[in-house]
């Protein structure tokens, strides 16, 4: 098998280095030991691992990220995005402790430590992506520090060597009242005090938990989480600004940059590889043309706005067509089906026309027709949320795209109004949908809406624990969207068998 290390470079490309220098001089590229499962990403990696390795590391870690990002946008207790958050981390990035006597410790924590130090280099190109990354990896620290064993997080926190100052007895005593105030005791002198500089602890300062006295803040000792991820936060914020620093610099391997590219864009909405297996759902077989006016009540809000206009035009412009027919390809509508769809879709066009300007465009997205490696891939793949949120706006006259970017551009009215008409009545649920959209938020927006609709059905999955968290995880790509809101609306029935009549709406 042959490994892509990606550090390396090209040696007609690669900088002149003195080894004589001493950053240079014990230079180590070798797989390192992890003693503890919590890492503060201070040494980089410099093992080599395979190209696949290094983009589906990142993957992963941007998905769980993205979920702890989406548990902030929607107001979950620090409990509630533990318990949520626990079989995705499973899932995507699992991180056992040492008394779990696993055999994969260390590639666990090895996936850990490259993909964070991959993740950094993707997302220090900008101070947005710079203090998304330095607040999310924060959250994911601060979730598997609270979930740590005890000794071994004792034993971690002892490694880092932190500079803080214990408080003598002599300085309890004198400052007695005010410690017993600030830690809510009665006695403060009676428990361990830690004296930090205040601008190392904003967060207990302003929760009015510490004693600041002469620019040092009294921290009781039960707050040194605050203090241990505090400085994690430090560290990382002068690590990412020296990687932005370096990255004009960098004599990287001219395959990653299409790699770091595609992650950073990801940003905006995890991206979501489309699988055939997500075409075949429970209950659900045998879609045929006359079913999709029927089906589009389980939508998302982007191929029912294509759908709508379809219907009041009888026409779709070209990426229109293509968005909406890859979609229907991808839930499951056989290429027969689908031109069967479109003509009598387009039906104020002769069949003259049809065949000649449109029927060999759906063939084509269906791998019918085309090149080799077309056929061979059957075409293409529907498209995920990321690839929506990231194309062109659509001009005059166009439909496609995500509506909650296409239609906010210059007021979010276009937008409340279509979710109206669609069924969105709620005021509490518009109002959220206004606050996503003004911060770019616009997947989130649609979760939201997708809560909404199915709100009675998710709780019911919840409650009887048929559905795990990893099962109404944040919804990234259209084709899940339609599976997800199809099997919710139809909790405990069978077989459909086939789905559509013998006459299709008009």
């Amino acid at each position: 098998m042959i490994r892509h290390d990606y550090s390396r470079v090209d040696p007609k490309r690669r900088a002149d280095i003195n080894y004589k220098k001493r950053q240079f001089a014990k230079a180590e590229f070798q797989q390192q030991d992890y003693e503890h499962r919590l890492n503060y990403y201070v040494l980089p990696p410099t093992a080599e691992i395979t190209l696949e390795e290094f983009e589906t590391w990142a993957i992963n870690r941007l998905k769980v990220l993205s979920e702890l990002e989406a548990c902030g946008f929607r107001n979950r207790s620090p409990e509630e995005t533990a318990e949520y958050m626990t079989s995705i981390l499973n899932k995507y990035l699992p991180l056992r402790s040492n008394s779990s006597r696993s055999q994969s410790l260390q590639e666990e924590r090895k996936k850990d430590h490259y993909s964070h130090f991959i993740l950094r280099l993707a997302f220090s190109a900008t101070e947005d992506l710079r203090r998304r990354f330095s607040r999310l990896e924060t959250m994911l620290f601060r979730l598997r520090f609270k979930d740590d064993d005890l000794l071994e997080r004792r034993d971690f926190v002892s490694s880092l060597k932190l500079e803080w100052e214990e408080v003598g007895n002599a300085e309890k005593r004198e400052f007695r009242d005010e410690l017993a105030a600030a830690g809510g005791s009665k006695k403060g002198d009676e428990q361990e005090w830690f004296k930090v500089d205040w601008e190392r602890v904003p967060e207990l300062v302003e929760q009015r938990k510490v004693f600041l006295k002469r620019g040092k803040a009294y921290v009781p000792q039960r707050e040194q989480m605050s203090l241990v991820v505090a400085e994690f936060t430090r560290r990382l914020d002068e690590a990412l600004e020296l990687t932005a620093r370096a990255l004009p610099r960098l004599d990287e391997d001219d395959r990653l940059a299409p790699i770091l590219a595609h992650l950073s864009q990801s940003f905006t909405a995890p991206d979501a590889a489309y699988s055939s297996s997500d075409a075949e759902i429970d209950g659900l077989s045998a879609i045929n043309a006359n079913a999709i006016d029927s089906l589009t009540q389980n939508f998302p809000l982007c191929m029912r706005n294509l759908h709508m206009t379809l219907r009041a035009n009888s026409h779709l412009k070209h990426y229109g067509r293509l968005q909406y027919t890859l979609f229907l390809k991808g839930i499951g509508l056989s290429l027969d089906e689908c031109i069967v769809f479109w003509r009598r879709s387009f039906k104020l066009i002769t069949d003259e026309k049809f065949q000649k300007e449109y029927r060999y465009n759906v063939r084509h997205s269906y791998g019918d027709v085309g090149g080799d490696a077309n056929r061979r891939g059957r075409g293409y793949t529907p498209y995920s949320c990321q690839k929506l949120l990231t194309e062109a706006l659509p001009g005059t006259g166009q439909a496609h795209g995500c509506p909650y970017r296409t239609l906010t551009q210059d007021s979010v009215e276009p937008l409340i109004a279509m979710l109206q008409r669609t069924g969105v009545a709620d005021r509490d649920v518009l109002k959220t949908v206004k606050e996503d959209v003004a911060k770019k938020r616009y997947h989130v927006a649609c979760n939201r809406v997708f809560e909404h609709a199915h709100k009675k059905e998710i709780k019911k999955v919840r409650d009887d624990g048929s559905w795990s968290a990893t099962d109404l995880d944040t919804i990234v790509h259209p084709n899940t969207y339609f599976k997800r809101s199809w099997l919710l609306k139809h909790l405990g029935e069978g077989n459909a068998g086939v789905v559509g009549g013998d006459k299709m709406e008009e």
